[in-house]
């Protein structure tokens, strides 16, 4: 049985870009889950729903937060219930569609949320912003968008 450590080298290059986006999406979220648990006791899950209501100028439709995020429509209604226990969301008919809810950060909830948003920035500076350059940033988001292009169901 070999002990060894296979190298860059020895996996095509399609392996090793696969392994390196799981790699990177893995370790970053996990120091960023570290960081707003610790300061703010802020799962990133919780993080990621704020981040989609706070850069939204209107309520949005939970639905659309389902269909935004990464995560399942179950954890999208289990997250915004947590957030809405903390008085950081507020939940009300949609005046478009009676079967939707619509969903904002309160005053409280935008205010948590701009802190949490400073820790993020500063937890992943010395790891991403700070190595990478504009170049590698927007190839980063080619590749994102590429890949979210071609995403099935």
């Amino acid at each position: 049985m070999a002990t060894r450590k296979l190298t860059p080298a020895e996996m095509s290059e399609a392996d090793h870009a696969f392994y390196g986006l799981v790699w990177a999406g893995t370790t970053l979220t996990e120091r960023v889950d570290r960081a707003l648990s610790k300061a703010h006791d802020l799962p990133v899950s919780w993080f990621e729903v704020m981040l989609w209501l706070a850069n939204s100028d209107e309520p949005v439709a939970a639905s659309v937060l389902g269909n935004s995020t990464m995560l399942s429509r179950s954890q999208v209604s289990r997250v915004l219930d947590a957030l809405q226990t903390r008085g950081l969301v507020s939940r009300t008919p949609s005046a478009r569609d009676a079967r939707s809810v619509e969903v904002a950060l309160t005053p409280r909830g935008r205010e948590v949320f701009e802190e949490a948003d400073e820790t993020r920035r500063a937890c992943l500076a010395p790891v991403f912003t700070d190595v990478l350059d504009q170049q590698d940033l927007a190839a980063l988001g080619t590749v994102w968008r590429k890949l979210k292009a071609h995403k099935e169901g």
